[in-house]
């Protein structure tokens, strides 16, 4: 059964509680990104401090081992433009 996932910039994102996964298991790495601080703005909680995480996605790797980068931004935004260009920066040219 194919599942759909939403996607930015052509890759998957998936949000379990409040860590967000960027990126296909499938491919050498992902981006984690948790959601470390929050603000309510009228019905809406809006994350406020993100946490990025470029992870390897070999399974014989212990967590720490598997962190390549980290870093940190204030919106979701930025946090996924981040991830999209470290993303992008793994991917071996064709050829």
């Amino acid at each position: 059964m194919s599942e759909t996932y939403f996607t930015y910039k052509a890759r998957p994102v998936v949000r379990s509680g409040k860590s967000i996964y960027y990126g296909s298991m499938a491919e050498p790495y992902v981006v984690m990104m948790n959601v470390t601080a929050e603000e309510q703005s009228f019905d809406i909680k809006a994350a406020t401090e993100i946490k990025c995480y470029l992870m390897k996605t070999d399974k014989n790797l212990n967590p720490m081992q598997a962190i390549s980068k980290t870093a940190v931004r204030p919106t979701l935004y930025e946090a996924l433009e981040l991830a999209a260009a470290w993303l992008r920066a793994t991917e071996r040219p064709a050829g």
